[in-house]
């Protein structure tokens, strides 16, 4: 059976049972809902919620299901999360082409919706925080097509609920959707879309990943899922939408046509970006007979996590097309897992964590600051990564200061061509934290011999305490 949402949710049941928790009473969409994730949140607990009730629709929901690495690293089927980032790496050096499917064979035209019928007043858009300018369509995977080329491009943005048949459009300036999108303005001409709304978790992994172009999302979603995308032609624009969406939305984004959007609550945990901004005019909307409609916890660990895992598999992929030392990549949750990224090498030659980080950069520019460390240091133990900045790096040598780049505009701390005004600029920093090579002598770490470490298994040669059994021996008394 080809995969999606429903075949995820089936082994994550059987895998993960633990990872899920069910809300039967009837729940406002107006922050009670979130309110929910979030009590779960604050006691450092992230499960899968599955809303059955939410009030004003007939629709369940599901959050949350990005909120932490095991969960994406189960959808992918690899054992470990460093297993994850070097999987997703090399599966987008394999993108399988879609597969094209008739509409009585697509689950997501089981029913359709046009003209009149068109209502997205039928879903349970959540509104998620306190300051946020509405309800909030914010796990939807965006596809559209490149004027001219016809390279189908795919990301996740935010789209405000504006009215039954209009929601709004935020991209950030540096993603390729912005590109498309301007292209299509500049030429006076709409933009046709898809809005794709619950799907295995691949499709939005891929939507998420840093590509080198514009377009292969869709293909790159194949090579996550491990089998060809199912896809099937939209009704009412020229588009291929995945067959096996929960729900899907059609629409025009209209060229030169403006309503104010926001604020949002964004991935840096604060509200940003509010005032004029394209929308869409929603013309379709399909979907299965019992759809479940998915969100994403803004603001909060899973719009940190599940935005974070793709890119990580796109680094290590394209750091290494850079420099083929490269061992490990790692987006910290220290740094809202964007704006901070762990690079280890197996360093061969000066100058080569530089021009790691660099790469980094330019192929996310989320990204604001680097840390480079040796293949010795896990980057996935923010303890040793410090520890290693502390010991092998001096500020006057190994840090490069570059300002006035194209960043986050998201970042509270961005800022325009004059400093005092907001835009999409921002200072990155390289910090080189690794060793020298020889001939210069380098201080060796103190450890156990390695011989030696090899030949101890935990497992087979230590054991819990034993209440009883073991208190004389521990403690000397009877």
């Amino acid at each position: 059976m080809p995969k999606d949402l429903r075949t995820y949710l089936d082994e994550l049941l059987e895998k993960r049972p633990k990872d899920v928790v069910v809300v039967d009473k009837e729940v406002d969409p107006k922050y009670e809902a979130s309110g929910i994730v979030e009590k779960f949140e604050r006691e450092n607990k992230f499960p899968l919620v599955f809303f059955k009730n939410i009030k004003g629709s007939k629709i369940p929901l599901i959050i949350n299901l990005g909120a932490t690495y095991e969960r994406l690293a189960l959808s992918l089927g690899s054992p470990s999360v460093p297993q994850m980032v070097k999987d997703l790496a090399h599966r987008e050096h394999n993108p399988l082409p879609v597969k094209e499917i008739s509409a009585k064979d697509a689950p997501c035209k089981e029913v359709i919706l046009k003209g009149n019928d068109v209502d997205l007043d039928l879903l349970p858009v959540l509104t998620l925080n306190e300051g946020d300018a509405g309800a909030y369509i914010n796990a939807a995977a965006m596809i559209c097509k490149e004027r001219g080329t016809g390279a189908v491009n795919v990301g996740i943005y935010r789209n405000q609920k504006q009215g039954k048949r209009q929601l709004g459009l935020m991209i950030n300036p540096a993603n390729h959707g912005n590109y498309v999108r301007a292209e299509y303005e500049d030429h006076n001409e709409a933009m046709e879309v898809a809005l794709a709304i619950g799907h295995h978790p691949a499709l939005n992994l891929a939507a998420v990943s840093k590509q080198a172009g514009v377009g292969q999302e869709l293909e790159i979603a194949g090579a996550f899922l491990g089998e060809p995308l199912e896809v099937v032609k939209a009704e009412t624009v020229n588009l291929m939408v995945p067959a096996r969406c929960e729900i899907v939305i059609e629409g025009v984004v209209p060229p030169k046509k403006r309503q104010y959007e926001g604020p949002f609550g964004e991935w840096p945990h604060y509200y940003y970006k509010e005032g004029e901004q394209p929308y869409i005019e929603v013309t379709a909307i399909t979907m299965r007979k019992n759809p479940i409609y998915q969100s994403i916890h803004s603001a909060h660990f899973e719009h940190n996590i599940i935005g974070a895992a793709p890119r990580l598999g796109s680094l290590l992929r394209r750091i290494q097309e850079a420099v083929p030392s490269t061992t490990g990549v790692n987006m910290p949750i220290s740094g809202a897992a964007r704006s901070h990224c762990y690079i280890s090498v197996k360093k061969r030659a000066e100058g080569e964590p530089k021009q790691a980080a660099l790469a980094a950069f330019v192929t996310d520019p989320n990204i604001k600051l680097v840390i480079v460390v040796d293949d010795d240091v896990d980057v996935f133990n923010e303890t040793q990564v410090l520890w290693a900045l502390a010991m092998r790096f001096q500020a006057d040598r190994d840090l490069v200061i570059i300002p006035n780049i194209i960043g986050s505009h998201l970042n509270p701390t961005a800022y325009g061509y004059n400093r005092l005004e907001k835009g999409p600029m921002e200072t990155k920093l390289i910090f080189d934290a690794t060793k020298p090579l020889p001939p210069y002598e380098f201080p060796k770490e103190a450890q156990a011999p390695d011989e030696v470490l090899k030949k101890i298994d935990l497992a087979r040669d230590t054991r819990p305490y034993e209440p009883g059994k073991d208190d004389k021996v521990i403690t000397g008394k009877n």
